[in-house]
């Protein structure tokens, strides 16, 4: 089940309207709770979603949708999304979020218990790792290995890079030609490691 933020907002949406309120909502009452200006918005997500699985729709009925298994929201991980993260030139502090993402740690191969958040890349200095701007990585809080991708902050700047050693000395790497690497002056902090990708959008 690989759902977009938006898709995950959505189906935990659905999933407290039928605990709080026992019943589905509408589509209307769907768009005006994400502020959309189009019932055909809601409608795209909502095919896009009975393709994943994750409901399905009956026809001839205002409040049609069916959650596909109840026991979907109780396998799924919450992970705090904790704003966004340059990948290019290093840029003050992550600001905080009281956002909050659901995945399946299973689909993402995450490890069980693992202390996890998440952050909005912004730049295209990891393209070559695949990582591209806008999208979503998740990340462990555990310490590096050489060549992991990680979150760090560096003389005060926070960046997404590759973690690198040489001659015993940690250094970053870009996954892009245009960027140098980053060589710590005073201290290099590792904030997590990079566990999974969320595509947000598609190029």
């Amino acid at each position: 089940m690989n759902l977009t933020i938006r898709q995950t907002e959505i189906l935990s949406f659905l999933h407290d309207c039928a605990d709080g309120l026992g019943t589905m909502p509408s589509v209307r009452e769907i768009m005006d709770h994400f502020g959309y200006s189009s019932p055909a918005t809601v409608v795209g997500h909502l095919d896009l979603m009975e393709k994943k699985g994750v409901i399905r729709r009956e026809s001839g009925r205002s409040r049609n949708i069916i959650l596909a298994d109840r026991r979907v929201r109780s396998q799924l991980l919450e992970v705090p999304l904790y704003g966004m993260i340059p990948a290019g030139i290093p840029e003050g502090q992550v600001q905080e979020s009281d956002r909050c993402i659901m995945v399946d740690p299973e689909t993402l191969r995450l490890p069980r218990g693992a202390k996890t958040f998440a952050l909005e890349v912004r730049g295209d200095s990891m393209i070559g790792a695949g990582i591209l701007d806008r999208d979503v990585v998740i990340l462990e809080q555990t310490e590096p290995r050489s060549r992991d991708i990680v979150a760090a902050l560096i003389d005060g700047d926070v960046t997404l890079k590759r973690y690198l050693i040489e001659k015993g000395q940690p250094f970053l790497g870009a996954e892009n030609p245009l960027y140098p690497d980053l060589i710590p002056a005073r201290e290099l902090l590792i904030q997590g490691v990079f566990r999974a990708l969320i595509r947000t959008h598609h190029p």
